[in-house]
């Protein structure tokens, strides 16, 4: 649980950096490039190809393709079709792919997890709805592409930890997660990207990099390792934690409009849905005692 609360405070850094320093300023392609790239020279050195056989090195270079490169690529393609507030808005329905990804990979079904959350959505809607206008369904299934690349990312890397030595050195083999995350950044870069509108300061140089070696290589690391500390329900609610955490540093940093009691509202919901979860894992414990 602490690995996930605080990269949940690192990514909600990472919000603001990108709102302010590189968006509509810096072709988001060469950002995302960047910023895999950056994350995969950091673990690199640390390859022990060895410790993994070839479908297992296979497995994780696959969840980095979807949870960072294919991910990526659905959801900068949202903003062309969405505003932004319906982006945000849209995003908030990956605790529930969590939940169900999980029971159906593990081979169970446990409603508790799809209640809590759906009570994180309600928390996250309370605090992200703005309206939504006509004619956004292409774009709505755009985004939920990028959700179900996130979460199936978390819960694939959930299964796969659970069939591998509880002993592996992880720092020693997560390199293989960016490499295949690099095999769909780069060609979405060459296809797509637009040189015209590549980094001009060093501010935006320092954005990207902070991103690429902390908010991208650390992050993703401590966070995927989080995630197979915890059940999926707690997962799947962290996963909505990061709305209520993004807005607050944005207000306190940089000053932006924020409905304060929408904020609070929201927080609390999802803050009961955490709750929820833990009280009947509580149960569910002491009764297996």
């Amino acid at each position: 649980m602490n690995y996930l609360i605080s990269i949940t405070v690192l990514w909600a850094f990472s919000f603001s950096l990108i709102g302010v320093y590189l968006a509509g300023q810096v072709d988001s392609y060469f950002a995302v490039l960047v910023r895999v790239t950056l994350a995969m020279l950091v673990f690199l050195p640390f390859l022990r190809p060895s410790l993994l056989r070839g479908k297992q090195r296979l497995a994780l270079m696959a969840l980095g393709a979807i949870q960072l490169g294919v991910m990526y690529t659905f959801f900068y393609q949202s903003f062309l079709l969405l505003s932004v507030p319906e982006v945000l808005l849209f995003t908030i329905f990956t605790p529930v792919y969590i939940a169900l990804l999980d029971d159906l990979m593990f081979g169970r079904f446990t409603p508790v997890y799809l209640l809590t959350a759906l009570l994180a959505v309600v928390g996250a809607a309370v605090i992200r709805y703005d309206g939504i206008d006509s004619g956004f369904w292409l774009g709505f299934l755009v985004v939920q592409g990028a959700n179900i690349c996130f979460a199936l990312g978390q819960v694939g890397y959930r299964r796969l930890a659970a069939d591998l030595p509880p002993t592996l050195a992880w720092h020693n083999v997560f390199g293989w997660f960016f490499i295949g995350a690099m095999l769909v950044a780069l060609p979405a870069y060459l296809l797509f990207g637009n040189n015209d509108a590549l980094p001009a300061t060093p501010i935006q140089w320092g954005v990207l990099a902070w991103l690429g070696l902390m908010a991208s290589g650390a992050g993703y690391f401590v966070w995927n390792q989080g995630a197979t500390k915890v059940d999926a329900g707690t997962l799947a609610i962290m996963n909505n934690a990061l709305i209520p955490a993004g807005l607050l540093v944005n207000l306190l940093i940089w000053n932006r409009d924020a409905d304060i009691i929408r904020l609070l509202i929201g927080a609390l919901i999802m803050g009961a849905s955490l709750w929820l979860n833990h009280w009947w894992l509580s149960r569910r414990n002491t009764a297996i005692a």
